[in-house]
Order: C-alpha cells, then sequence, then structure tokens
C-alpha cells in the first residue's frame, strides 16, 4: 500500500491517473526543510554512509544527503573514498555550509578527528634523527614525510655537502632517507629538515677552503699616521723656519 496523488478521473472509462512521484517528492521536500531547520553550520552531527564516488562521499542525515568531499575525509593525501569509509557506517562529520535551495550540504569528515599537528611537539623536535619517506620533488627541495600526515622539507641546499641544481640529482620520489629536523613551526604547520646534516663534509672540501684561505690575497698594512705640529706664527711660516738646521 502507498500513496499517490490522483491527477486525472475518467468516469466513462472507469479510470483515475495517479502519481505517486508527487506524493514522494512532497515528502522528501517537507523532510528536506524539516533537516534544514535543525542544522547549522559548524555542528557535529551523525549520519550513515549512503553511497561513495570517486571524489568523496555522501552521508544520508535524515532526509538530506550530504557530501563529504575527498579533500575533506582524511588529513592524509591521496586516499581513496573506500579507504576511509564503507556504505552503511555511521560516522560523526562537522557542517561546513549549507544550501537550502540547492539542497546541497558540505561536510567534513577530518574535522572531527584530531589533525596530524596536534601535539607535533611531543613528538617532533629540533636535533632528532628520524627516518621519512620522498614524497614530492621541486626545484628548490624535496618534501619528506616524517610523520603520519608530516611533509617536511628539505631545501636543495641542505641535501649534499655537493652542489646539487636540481633534487632529482640526489633523490627519487618513495626514496627512504634519514633526515635532521632542524626546525619545527606548528603554527605555521611547517618542518625544516636537512640530509646532509647527517653526513661529514668531504676532506677535499676542507682541503679547498683552505687552499682559497691561503690564496686569499693579504691587504696593505695601513701606515701609520703621523700628526705634525706646525710652528704657530702670526703670518704663517717660512722654509727656514722648518728646515734651518739642515745644511745643503
Amino acid at each position: 500500500e502507498f500513496d499517490a496523488k490522483i491527477k486525472e478521473v475518467d468516469a466513462k472509462e472507469n479510470r483515475f491517473i495517479l502519481s505517486r512521484r508527487e506524493v514522494v517528492e512532497a515528502a522528501t521536500a517537507a523532510a528536506r526543510a524539516e533537516v534544514f531547520g535543525k542544522l547549522a553550520v559548524g555542528d557535529v552531527v551523525t549520519g550513515k554512509v549512503a553511497r561513495i564516488t570517486s571524489f568523496g562521499a555522501f552521508i544520508d542525515l535524515g532526509g538530506v544527503d550530504g557530501l563529504v568531499h575527498l579533500t575533506e575525509l582524511s588529513h592524509e593525501r591521496n586516499i581513496s573514498p573506500k579507504s576511509v569509509v564503507t556504505v552503511g557506517e555511521e560516522i560523526e562529520v562537522k557542517i561546513l555550509d549549507l544550501n537550502e535551495e540547492e539542497g546541497r550540504v558540505s561536510l567534513s569528515l577530518k574535522a572531527t578527528t584530531p589533525g596530524p599537528w596536534d601535539g607535533v611537539e611531543q613528538k617532533l623536535a629540533k636535533g632528532d634523527v628520524v627516518e621519512g619517506t620522498v614524497k614530492r620533488l621541486t626545484d628548490f627541495g624535496a618534501f619528506v614525510e616524517v610523520l603520519p600526515g608530516i611533509d617536511g622539507l628539505v631545501h636543495v641546499s641542505q641535501i649534499s655537502h655537493k652542489r646539487i641544481e636540481n633534487p632529482k640529482e640526489a633523490l627519487k620520489v618513495g626514496q627512504e632517507v634519514k633526515v635532521k629536523v632542524l626546525e619545527v613551526n606548528a603554527d605555521a604547520e611547517r618542518v625544516s629538515l636537512s640530509i646532509k646534516a647527517l653526513e661529514e663534509r668531504p676532506a677535499q672540501e676542507e682541503g679547498q677552503k683552505e687552499e682559497k684561505r691561503a690564496a686569499r690575497p693579504r691587504r696593505p698594512k695601513r701606515q701609520e699616521k703621523r700628526d705634525f705640529e706646525l710652528p704657530e706664527t702670526q703670518t704663517g711660516f717660512s722654509m727656514a723656519d722648518l728646515f734651518g738646521d739642515i745644511e745643503l
């Protein structure tokens, strides 16, 4: 049994034309209005995973489906939605945006879970030596994952004692490396790392520095300035006044 709306009555033919869709649409609209009346941006609500797509997951909030975009599923990067949630699972999500006219709700799952930078100072400190994985290479350095969700930057000048024009000359994505922590800035979500700080400086390089110091031209000594006091006269002085005792 179900409800339907009468669209047309044909007494001669003894026929009714009904619409089930209009009843469903009306009920859906009423339920949507009720749900939107209870929701507010910033609320944390419980919903059920209705379906999963390549760009995220749709969550049933009891009459309205909200979308958790791929970027809002986890603090980790480059993950698959299926690796985070499953259909039918109940999860807590935070409401990021509401658009009742379009019936759209933007949600976030990662906003309800601790981020990788929370309490990072207790996990990582200046001077620590840790192992990480090279995740990205750029012209100015390499990003190394030292903790789940935390990538630190090894600047190109910190990769090797040898001069390197591009990080690709010494590193590749997926490579395991040992790095030293130079700086941790939780507020800016930045970690500075160094590979060369764990390597001995080549002896040849030390010798070259000594040679450069030896070859560096010495600056001539400055001559001491001597102050000569000239005899005081009312109208000036003559050569005889200065050199009168010298025989030519």
